[in-house]
């Protein structure tokens, strides 16, 4: 019988749809799906503990700017940022390279937007607490 490789990576939709190892083209179509009505995906990574407490998220907002969480394994290794709305031509892409960065284990996606601390009451952010509400969704 043959070994079955565990996945490293599960990427959950808005409606709870999985997929495992996702591709860098599957990680650009979620972003791209995303809508008024359909507005996260979270990117777990399944490879390291405590499970469910390492991952990226990524929410749409109601102007269109994006908020992207990710999590370290503890709260205080919890950050957010925001991506503000892009021109039709940019489409996701921004988005999608911080995202595609994070997810194959890259390091770019540190340092590419202002990372800071995630406070489930924060002010800039107007659509308030976005990780505990998607991850309940």
């Amino acid at each position: 019988m043959r070994d079955m490789a565990k996945p490293k990576l599960r990427a959950i939709e808005w409606d709870g749809k999985s997929w495992d190892d996702p591709s860098q083209t599957k990680l650009h179509d979620l972003l791209a799906d995303l809508n008024m009505k359909f507005r996260f995906v979270i990117v777990e990574r399944l490879s390291v503990k405590p499970l469910g407490q390492h991952y990226m998220q990524v929410y749409l907002n109601d102007d269109h700017s994006y908020q992207i969480e990710y999590r370290e394994g503890c709260p205080e290794r919890h950050f957010q940022a925001r991506i503000e709305p892009q021109p039709e031509l940019a489409g996701v892409e921004p988005v999608a390279r911080i995202l595609q960065d994070w997810a194959s284990g890259g390091n770019t996606w540190r340092t590419a937007l202002p990372w800071r601390p995630w406070h489930q009451n924060e002010d800039d952010y107007e659509d308030g607490d976005v990780s505990t509400a998607a991850r309940e969704n």
